[in-house]
């Protein structure tokens, strides 16, 4: 699909560079009330069910790291997009017969929970003979009532360690961080202090792994007060779409 498909056109990239402008004020803002500078916190730009035409204006904007949450659209998308020397994440819930189609084009997957998923992933990776960096994700609400507003995925915090290991040892990936999804109920900040204290466990242990990936376009100043290294941002920067993007 083309940007004038889309809509797109001049009035698209305006309306992408105004909403580019308004989040890093944000940012700009809630990494000065953290103490902290906006070169440390990275955008990834969450482009679900929004057309490739997109991308490029992001990547035109400055935008070089792109999540995705489906497989089915992120693997063309990421072909089509090839040409930007772009940075792909995908942060969606990973199925395991789903692993080697990602370990073809992501560079970081968000979404490792369990150690079956990490070997599945690193098997893949080698075939394609590349490295894929991974991130474990958190449970922030392993308490919660099952089917209580629908799963967030992630591993129990008690389990991280475990799972980090398992990634730390297989060929073909690389431990980068932890990134977890706050609760739908509560306090955001509380649950990203949590996975902050989850982070520098996985930290002491493994010094490289620094990424922290939480935070979307409605809690992404709790995220950056918590320590936050990159945000998944969809609707903040696209708009939205009647879909949960970030």
């Amino acid at each position: 699909m083309t940007a004038e498909h889309y809509g797109a056109g001049q009035g698209r990239r305006e309306r992408i560079a105004a909403n580019l402008a308004a989040l890093r004020k944000r940012i700009d803002a809630a990494c000065s009330t953290a103490g902290r500078g906006p070169e440390e916190v990275t955008v990834v730009a969450v482009t679900k069910t929004f057309p490739a035409s997109d991308v490029r204006i992001l990547a035109e904007s400055g935008i070089t790291d792109v999540g995705e949450n489906r497989d089915q659209e992120a693997a063309p998308k990421a072909a089509e997009c090839a040409d930007l020397g772009l940075r792909w994440h995908f942060v969606g819930q990973l199925q395991t017969r789903k692993a080697g189609s990602v370990a073809r084009y992501a560079d970081v997957v968000h979404s490792l929970d369990r150690t079956r998923l990490v070997s599945s992933l690193g098997k893949r990776a080698r075939g394609e003979g590349r490295r894929v960096g991974c991130l474990v994700q958190v449970d922030l609400d392993p308490e919660a009532r099952p089917g209580a507003l629908g799963p967030r995925g992630g591993a129990d915090p008690r389990d991280v360690p475990a799972v980090a290991d398992a990634v730390a040892a297989e060929e073909g990936l690389s431990l980068d961080g932890v990134m977890a999804v706050a609760p739908r109920e509560g306090d955001p900040a509380e649950a990203f202090a949590r996975l902050e204290a989850v982070a520098a466990g996985v930290r002491d242990r493994y010094p490289r792994a620094r990424i922290v990936s939480a935070g979307m376009s409605g809690d992404l100043e709790a995220a950056v007060g918590h320590g936050a290294t990159h945000l998944r941002v969809g609707t903040a920067l696209l708009d939205d779409r009647g879909t949960n993007v970030g």
